[in-house]
């Protein structure tokens, strides 16, 4: 079932979304980067309208296309992803989803965008020319028309992917020095937001309802209870643990420590209470072995045991690995699923 906030089916909103940001992306991205014609790449004037208007052009177009194409199998391919990492907390796919969607838009998004332009400009060939036939039989032709509109229309995208597919390739490494870059930034942004939702399942737990109730709340439609206080403290704990570490503050280690004592205690609890009470409980193993090592290899190792080059590894590892899961995961989910 499609989740909703306020009326609002978020699967939809976010294939909405996606519309408007992939095409837009596209017109960023060769606005910023320098792409060069390979044939012709000191010429001025030839290199802005290829490079910068009609490649760009073409490719947003063509993703433009493509979602509103599939739009619905987007939508109900998230729906059932949601289900399939289950695994992994409600609370927590944050951190992962965020480091997918990028590591997506690293190494797949340039690789793909040329077969997706070429699919959608030969799609589009093929619904103009016979849109007018309204039954197929199993010895009908396709016209000679149909045949040359397609080749034609999909030779637009397969000149511009030519025109600038050496530089194009070039794109993932741009991109990764920028994820480099930002990195840093994305690990004290999950530490501290994994820290907070720690400590509110703590507080959970010793409330009357138990923890194992907080977690069945997010795959439990019928579950009523409310914990917006709790949610209300976790927004402020996180914005103050992001302080104390973008400020550098030495109490932030122990504080992280802490999250990582409390998410293993909560989740032995979670795991003891949550099978007594739920037949079909869903113990996220898993999902918290990912997060322990996440926030492990770096609190405990680069901190107490003073092997930075080991906590790097394992924790962008970590980062690369659920993101590959991630996107596994979706692709697969959207092939294999029906409309």
């Amino acid at each position: 079932m499609s989740k909703r906030v306020k009326g609002i089916i978020v699967t939809r909103l976010i294939v909405l979304l996606a519309i408007i940001i992939v095409p837009a992306s596209i017109f960023l991205i060769f606005s910023l980067v320098d792409f060069r014609l390979w044939y012709s790449p000191f010429d001025p004037i030839l290199n802005f309208w290829i490079v910068k208007i009609l490649s760009p052009m073409v490719f947003s177009v063509s993703w433009l296309f493509f979602l509103i194409l599939f739009a619905n199998r987007f939508a109900n391919t998230m729906d059932s992803f949601d289900e399939k990492i289950s695994v992994v907390p409600s609370r927590l796919k944050f951190f992962y989803g965020i480091n997918a969607v990028y590591i997506l838009f690293i190494f797949v998004f340039p690789i793909v965008t040329p077969f997706i332009s070429i699919l959608s400009f030969a799609s589009f060939a093929w619904r103009l020319t016979t849109f007018r036939k309204e039954s197929w039989e199993d010895d009908s032709k396709i016209s000679f028309l149909t045949k040359f509109v397609i080749v034609l229309m999909a030779l637009i995208p397969i000149f511009c992917t030519v025109s600038i597919i050496p530089e194009f390739l070039k794109l993932p490494l741009y991109l990764w020095e920028i994820w480099k870059f930002v990195i840093e930034y994305l690990f004290i942004i999950s530490y501290s937001l994994f820290t907070a939702l720690s400590i509110g399942s703590l507080i959970i737990l010793f409330s009357n309802s138990g923890i194992s109730e907080y977690e069945q709340i997010f795959v439990d439609t019928t579950q009523k209870k409310s914990f917006t206080h709790v949610k209300v403290l976790e927004v402020i704990l996180f914005g103050f643990f992001l302080f104390l570490d973008l400020n550098n503050y030495e109490l932030i280690n122990t504080i992280y420590t802490a999250g990582l004592v409390i998410v293993i205690f909560t989740y032995i609890v979670n795991f003891i209470r949550g099978k007594s009470k739920y037949g079909s409980f869903k113990s996220y193993f898993l999902g918290y072995f990912i997060a322990v090592v996440f926030i492990g290899s770096n609190v405990i190792l680069a901190n107490y045991f003073n092997n930075p080059d080991l906590s790097d590894f394992l924790r962008t590892w970590s980062l690369l690995i659920s993101a590959i899961l991630y996107i596994f995961v979706l692709f697969y989910t959207f092939i294999t699923i029906e409309d």
